[in-house]
């Protein structure tokens, strides 16, 4: 068994920072997963915090689920969405949509934390330009299962015998762990690619040691068990990789051409406002 392991970098989001560990220079995707951000764990004073002004996608889908705090969500369909600890926001974008994330009015009001992970998934080439599509689902909603007095959570595919009923257009896994010292938790069967991302803790995979903050891509379907060295919370991500993918700033497509056009269209202002934060946007990047 060998892993790659990626080390995040620290990245500037405008007066937030996150670790991104995907994309790397080392392993540009893990199954159909092309972007991981972790998010704090940070804590804002009253008057500040998550301030992202409306932006566009395509091709993609983002997954946002968070640990700790609350992040408004508005979108170009309309959509007005606060996600909390345990939920799980889906977010389609395929053939465009534009989205704000913010703090809520009263959450402003008091100091708070934030802690969570955003992912991005590659669509497969035939849903790239499906309609775009915003999908909620609460905490309640996702299945929880306690393994050798672990909990898990599978928040997207199927692990350890439970579905997630979150929507999926290729073979995708999420799945979230908590493991106190000293418990064991079996990697899940049947994954053609598979990483183990720590976001608290450390753990022993077979004779290799994995470190928190980073991400540890597995190169074959290899069934071992993780063991944990100290409290830990962990995510597995993978799935069937879907092909080669252009990224460009928050484009991802498998055909450079559709990238051009969408800067085009941003910069002309042709992606449609986002209902409730029309008076901002980020502007297309020069690099």
């Amino acid at each position: 068994m060998m892993l790659k392991v990626l080390t995040a970098h620290t990245q500037d989001l405008g007066g937030f920072s996150v670790r991104r560990l995907l994309p790397h220079q080392a392993q540009r995707a893990v199954g159909p997963w092309v972007f991981f951000d972790h998010m704090g764990p940070a804590q804002f004073p009253p008057g500040e915090g998550i301030n992202v002004r409306p932006h566009p996608h395509i091709n993609l889908a983002t997954v946002t689920y968070l640990f700790a705090g609350e992040i408004l969500h508005r979108d170009s369909l309309g959509s007005l969405q606060a996600i909390r600890p345990g939920d799980l926001n889906l977010m389609i974008a395929g053939r465009g949509i534009v989205h704000s994330e913010r703090e809520t009015e009263t959450a402003k009001q008091h100091t708070r934390d934030l802690h969570g992970l955003q992912l991005w998934l590659a669509l497969p080439e035939e849903a790239e330009e499906l309609e775009p599509e915003f999908i909620h689902y609460p905490s309640a909603s996702l299945p929880a299962l306690t393994l050798q007095n672990v909990r898990v959570r599978v928040l997207i595919g199927t692990a350890y015998g439970v579905s997630s009923p979150v929507k999926t257009l290729s073979p995708t896994l999420y799945v979230e762990a908590d493991l106190k010292a000293g418990q064991n938790l079996a990697l899940p069967e049947g994954v053609p690619e598979l990483g183990v991302y720590v976001a608290a803790g450390q753990l022993q995979l077979g004779e290799q040691h994995l470190d928190t903050y980073n991400l540890s891509v597995l190169d074959s379907a290899y069934q071992g068990e993780l063991v944990a060295q100290s409290d830990s919370r962990i995510a597995l991500i993978g799935g069937a990789p879907v092909g080669k993918r252009y990224m460009w700033w928050n484009f991802v497509s498998s055909r450079k051409e559709r990238i051009e056009e969408a800067k085009l269209e941003w910069k002309n202002q042709g992606f449609p406002l986002v209902p409730g934060d029309e008076q901002e946007f980020i502007p297309l990047p020069t690099y």
